[in-house]
């Protein structure tokens, strides 16, 4: 009777760990984050700082602990454009972050930019 009733606390302490730390993760929508990274490389481009809208930094370059620690840091310098990255909303970033990490070369699925 003791073993069922510690396997049944035990397994409710897993459960609603699951729970926590799966509601605790914000994510964004990679479609979109996907849409924002390349309109930014297009702005860009516009404005005469890059030479192609096709961004620098595909999902791949990075597995998905790298491109968690770059979005942590907010250390955008290496993807250029800096007056674009400032002007993102945290939900823009959000979206971005989800796009590279989902498709990171680490990933089930890892993705170029084409």
């Amino acid at each position: 009777m003791f073993r069922k009733t510690l396997f049944a606390a035990t397994a409710l302490i897993f459960l609603f760990s699951a729970v926590g730390i799966t509601l605790a993760m914000e994510r964004g929508n990679k479609r979109k984050g996907k849409y924002t990274y390349r309109k930014v490389y297009k702005a860009c481009m516009e404005r005469g700082e890059v030479d192609s809208a096709k961004p620098p930094i595909s999902p791949d370059t990075k597995t998905q602990a790298q491109w968690t620690q770059t979005f942590d840091s907010k250390d955008f310098d290496q993807f250029g454009c800096q007056p674009e990255w400032a002007a993102l909303s945290d939900k823009d970033l959000t979206d971005i972050y989800t796009y590279l990490h989902d498709h990171g070369s680490d990933s089930p699925t890892p993705a170029k930019c084409k």
